[in-house]
């Protein structure tokens, strides 16, 4: 059983961030809001994210799972005005979704959440170097970036004080640095890795420009980036897979 009403602009909000990773994904209806886990093909992203019941106009379910189209659905919730109240409800005996915007009416075949890819499993890995940054610092360094290469450098610099974003093209070069007087937090350790810009410009298109976007890195590790939106009863968690290089 699930039957929901929520906000167009936080249905959106929660569907962009799986989007920009995967088409189909499996949505975990649990009792106190809804969970996403999926990775995408090449296995370079993985993102996960959690909206909890208090961000609806009204939350019911049991428990159940769901396999979504996601930008079918996000088609469909692309249809309401700004503010606009989305009710969605889950037709158990024919597996579908009915949506219903306004005197809109829109019926979504599910997919079978056995065919979607499974869910990976990241909770043992541990991160040394944690930075916290404005979303439009984060987005400033990463447009900047995308102008000169299609990779980029992210650690703290030597000192100790500075998280860097650098980027080396065949003839320009970006370096975007900030000070812990900058950031909102910094908790030091070695941490530089490479990253894929084509994955981190998309992810920054959904960051919010006034989140508080917390980097967890290390030296050739895995990024993990995340945020809250829904005034805080969303979160967003991506993980990224660094390009491994020859220091």
């Amino acid at each position: 059983m699930f039957e929901a009403v929520v906000s167009a602009d936080t249905l959106s909000e929660t569907l962009a961030p799986v989007g920009t990773l995967v088409d189909e994904c499996r949505i975990h209806l649990d009792e106190d809001g809804l969970r996403i886990s999926a990775m995408d093909p090449a296995t370079v992203g993985v993102v996960e994210l959690d909206l909890d019941a208090s961000a609806f106009e009204s939350y019911e379910a049991d428990g159940g799972v769901v396999g979504v189209d996601v930008d079918r659905l996000n088609d469909v919730v692309g249809m309401a005005d700004a503010g606009q109240l989305v009710h969605l409800e889950l037709d158990e005996g024919t597996r579908q979704l009915r949506i219903r915007i306004g005197g809109l009416e829109y019926t979504l075949a599910l997919v079978d959440p056995d065919a979607i890819r499974q869910e990976p499993d990241l909770d043992t890995l541990d991160l040394p170097a944690t930075a916290v940054v404005e979303g439009r610092q984060f987005g400033r360094a990463i447009t900047a970036a995308e102008m000169v290469s299609n990779h980029v450098a992210i650690g703290i610099d030597e000192s100790g004080e500075n998280l860097y974003v650098d980027a080396e093209g065949d003839v320009d070069t970006v370096r975007y640095e900030l000070t812990s007087e900058d950031l909102v937090d910094l908790e030091v350790a070695p941490a530089h890795s490479l990253f894929s810009l084509d994955y981190l410009a998309d992810m920054n298109r959904v960051v919010p420009s006034d989140a508080a976007v917390t980097l967890e890195l290390g030296e050739e590790f895995p990024m993990r980036l995340s945020y809250e939106f829904a005034d805080g009863s969303g979160a967003v968690l991506y993980f990224l897979a660094p390009r491994i290089q020859s220091r």
